[in-house]
């Protein structure tokens, strides 16, 4: 099981609501989406390689959406 650090975040409500309905788009919980958020940002940026990223059977979490189609 993976150990986590928690933390407060403090989002505006526009913000949080765009989040909210994002993560029930792709199935996800909020902090699901933003871990999600936050690996792909993380990779982009070269601040952490593809091995690095999370285990995400804890949060359910998959590295790409879900096809709605």
């Amino acid at each position: 099981m993976v150990k986590k650090k928690p933390f407060v975040l403090r989002l505006k409500p526009e913000m949080m609501n765009a989040l909210e309905k994002w993560s029930a788009d792709e199935f996800r919980s909020v902090n699901g989406q933003i871990e999600w958020i936050l690996n792909r940002a993380l990779r982009e940026a070269g601040r952490m390689k593809e091995g690095d990223r999370m285990k995400e059977v804890d949060t359910g979490t998959s590295d790409e959406p879900e096809n709605k189609e």
